[in-house]
């Protein structure tokens, strides 16, 4: 007898290719996906104050490289506080729920 399910329907779909794919990887998949991008984060800070050092002592030629550098920093944190709040409010929500 033949699975009519949603679920098999999905997966038949998605190919053979797709199901190895997501079984393959490993646990702590999100934890790892939020150090990164803490990570890239940290680094594009640290990019932008390198950056306007070099302004001040004058290593610096070009001021628009130095500006995009900090709006980069400035919309990598932007982006890490609307994650942080999407994430406390998520548990909030969660934690709101009746069992």
């Amino acid at each position: 007898m033949n699975d009519i399910t949603l679920v098999s329907h999905l997966r038949s779909l998605q190919g053979p290719g797709v199901a190895t794919a997501t079984k393959a990887e490993p646990a702590g998949g999100f934890a790892r996906t939020l150090k990164e991008v803490l990570d890239q984060t940290n680094q594009a800070q640290v990019n932008a104050d390198k950056a306007v050092e070099k302004l001040h002592t004058g290593e610096a030629q070009n001021l628009h490289e130095v500006m995009i550098s900090l709006e980069e920093a400035d919309i990598s944190m932007r982006l890490m506080v609307q994650m942080r709040n999407k994430v406390v409010e998520a548990y909030q929500e969660i934690m709101r729920m009746q069992v």
